[in-house]
């Protein structure tokens, strides 16, 4: 595994053995920033269920301005800081080795605005998809123009709507979908057919 684009370009990142975590793929990853675009650069970032952090890596090499690490898995979070620390980042992120709905519930109360939540649950666990999606579309934590991305199975498809989250797409590739969601008053727009965010 490595990362794609930006400051880091190509360095490769530490996975987690066996078979608790399935890494976002390089080629998925790619498609998922391809299509966030722009909107990575000085963004507030949280990759929830991270796994071995490459998500939330790649946003930072891509430019967000910070980012946030949700895990539980002790393992996992141990990977992440050699992956922070093989990559010289010091600065610019915290790990919340929390359930991803206790670490969103921490976040909304140091008054946390998010731009950008990707969540990557255990393909099998739909129970995680509705917990987290529910909360987010509840609480304060979302931007005006937030854009949080759901990665699961092709199979099983997502609710339109969590609260005040509306779906707005989505993008099959292989055996993965990614499902988009922002507030239903934001207004993440394709201009002129460069993408500075997510059009519906």
């Amino acid at each position: 595994m490595r990362i794609i684009a930006g400051q880091f370009r190509s360095r490769r990142l530490k996975t987690l053995a066996g078979v608790r975590t399935r890494p976002t793929s390089d080629r998925l990853r790619e498609t998922l920033f391809n299509l966030i675009g722009a909107a990575v650069v000085d963004s507030v970032f949280a990759d929830c269920y991270a796994g071995s952090g490459a998500v939330g890596l790649e946003a930072l090499s891509r430019g967000a301005r910070r980012a946030y690490f949700l895990e539980s898995h002790r393992a996992a979070n141990k990977v992440i800081r050699e992956n922070l620390a093989a990559l010289k980042i010091e600065e610019g992120y915290e790990i919340l080795a929390l359930d991803v709905c206790a670490g969103l519930k921490t976040l909304e109360r140091k008054g946390v605005r998010l731009d950008l939540v990707f969540l990557d649950p255990p393909y099998q666990a739909s129970e995680e998809y509705d917990r987290a999606l529910t909360f987010l579309g509840a609480s304060s934590l979302l931007a005006p123009d937030a854009l949080v991305v759901a990665e699961h199975s092709k199979s099983y498809t997502l609710a339109e709507n969590y609260g005040t989250l509306r779906k707005s797409r989505t993008r099959t590739q292989g055996d993965a979908t990614l499902s988009f969601y922002r507030p239903v008053a934001g207004a993440l727009r394709l201009r002129s057919g460069q993408a500075t965010g997510l059009g519906a």
